[in-house]
């Protein structure tokens, strides 16, 4: 079971690399989105964010710190890729598809963009350097 959550995929070297790059620019340029919801969520003022699901505001800016926030962080590092992958492809398919559904595709565009990084980074697995490797590479 672990072996599969964990699983970075078995790549050529050049793959391995771009894997990485992916991982790493997604990831933080992500964080620079997450860094902004999280400190609204924490901050002294009323929280003001979208309930595009109708499960509350703050349950939505949770989940959306949650995802681009920490599992931000988690790609990056590579860690439990394919899983921190998924409450991304949430976040941004319901960005993409809902809050931003009648809008014009240039303010759909970001969202978009980032829900296709994550479904390849949730596809493909983290890669020869990641942490998920390190975890794999000690269990065989």
């Amino acid at each position: 079971m672990i072996k599969n959550i964990f699983n970075p995929g078995n790549y050529v070297q050049r793959i391995n690399w771009a894997l990485l790059l992916l991982r790493v620019m997604a990831g933080a340029f992500l964080l620079t989105h997450g860094w902004g919801k999280m400190m609204n969520l924490i901050g002294p003022g009323p929280i003001q964010f979208a309930d595009p699901i109708g499960i509350g505001v703050n349950t939505s800016l949770v989940l959306a710190v949650f995802a681009e926030f920490v599992c931000a962080i988690l790609i990056i590092l590579g860690l439990g890729t394919r899983v921190a992958a998924i409450p991304l492809i949430i976040n941004f398919a319901v960005a993409g598809f809902i809050v931003h559904a009648h809008d014009a595709f240039q303010v759909k565009e970001m969202a978009l963009l980032y829900l296709g990084m994550f479904i390849i980074i949730g596809i493909t697995g983290a890669g020869k350097y990641s942490a998920d490797y390190l975890i794999t590479r000690k269990s065989k």
